[in-house]
C-alpha cells in the first residue's frame, strides 16, 4: 500500500507489486522491503512466495522464511537479511471490522494474542516472546480513505486490548476500543481517555489511550516522515502494560518529497 511503483501504475495489478517487509531494530538493525513483479509471486490457500522469501500456514503456526537484502536510504551497500520467524496464535478471531461507512477499508485482527520464535542467520540474533497478527485490505488508496490514524495494542493478563482511531479522508473522525478475551472473541469497550504523546523526530503527531490519560514513550523503533512505531508504558483495563503504538500521516505520505524518497528505501526487482 506504500509502494510508489504501484501508485504510479494506477494500482491495477496488485500482485505485480508484492514485497515482504522485514524491520529489525537495535544494534543490528536491518530493513528490507524489495518489491517484486508478478512473475516472482506464487500463492495458494496455505502458501505465499515472494521472490526468495516465503510465508506458509500449517494450521499451527505462520512460518516466514526470509531471504532478503537490506536497503538503507542513500547507501548503496546492502547486507543479507536471512532467517525464520514462526508465529503461534494463542487465540484466533474470525470477525473483521470496517473502518468506514462504505466498507472500503477493512481491518481484521487475526490473532490478538500470539507467541513468536525468531531465528535469524543474518544478522545472527534470536529471541522469543509475545506477538500479534492482523490484516488490512481496501478497495481504494489508503491516502484517499484516511488523513491520519493512531493504533495501539497491548497484551492483558486475560486477552488483549486494541485501540484504533483517526481522521478519514472526508474529515470525519473514528475511534474504537476492542477487548479480546482469552479465546480471541472481540467485545467493544469504552474508550480510555486520550493520552497525548510527544511528536516523533520527524514531527509526526502521535496519540494513544490510557486509563489515566497518561502514557510514556519507552522507545521509538520506526521514525519516518509519515510513520512512527513506538513502545509505550501505559495502563489499560486496570493493568500496567507495555503497548505497541503506531501513528500514520497519509498527507505526509502523499507529499512530492516523500514520494521522491520512497524508491531509495524500497527498490524494485522484476
Amino acid at each position: 500500500m506504500f509502494s510508489p511503483y504501484y501508485k504510479r501504475s494506477g494500482r491495477g495489478d496488485p500482485i505485480n507489486h508484492s514485497s515482504l517487509n522485514v524491520a529489525l531494530y537495535g544494534p543490528q538493525a536491518r530493513w528490507a522491503m524489495t518489491e517484486r513483479g508478478r512473475g516472482a509471486v506464487e500463492r495458494d490457500a496455505g502458501n505465499l512466495v515472494i521472490g526468495p522469501s516465503a510465508v506458509r500456514w500449517d494450521g499451527e503456526a505462520l512460518t516466514i522464511d526470509i531471504h532478503e537484502q537490506d536497503k538503507r536510504l542513500f547507501n548503496p551497500f546492502q547486507r543479507k537479511v536471512a532467517g525464520r520467524v514462526r508465529v503461534f496464535p494463542e487465540a484466533l478471531n474470525r470477525v473483521a471490522f470496517a473502518l468506514d461507512a462504505q466498507e472500503n477499508h477493512i481491518w481484521h485482527c487475526l490473532a490478538p494474542r500470539a507467541r513468536i520464535e525468531v531465528e535469524m542467520d543474518e544478522p545472527g540474533i534470536s529471541w522469543s516472546g509475545k506477538a500479534y497478527l492482523d490484516h488490512n485490505r481496501g478497495s481504494e488508496p489508503l491516502e484517499q480513505g484516511f488523513n491520519t490514524w493512531h493504533w495501539s495494542r497491548a497484551h492483558l493478563k486475560d486477552g488483549a486490548l486494541v485501540c484504533y482511531e483517526g481522521e478519514r479522508g472526508d474529515g470525519s473522525l473514528f475511534a474504537s476500543a476492542l477487548r479480546f478475551d482469552a479465546n480471541g472473541v472481540p467485545e467493544p469497550v469504552d474508550l480510555p481517555p486520550i493520552a497525548a504523546l510527544p511528536p516523533s523526530r520527524w514531527r509526526v503527531e502521535r496519540r494513544t489511550r490510557s486509563d489515566i490519560g497518561v502514557a510514556e514513550v519507552r522507545r521509538t523503533w520506526e521514525d519516518t516522515p509519515f510513520y512512527a512505531r513506538s513502545e509505550l508504558a501505559s495502563r489499560f483495563a486496570g493493568e500496567e502494560v507495555v503497548a505497541v503504538q503506531e501513528s500514520l500521516d497519509m498527507r505526509r505520505f502523499s507529499s512530492p518529497l516523500v514520494q521522491f524518497m520512497l524508491p531509495y528505501r524500497m527498490p524494485r526487482k522484476g
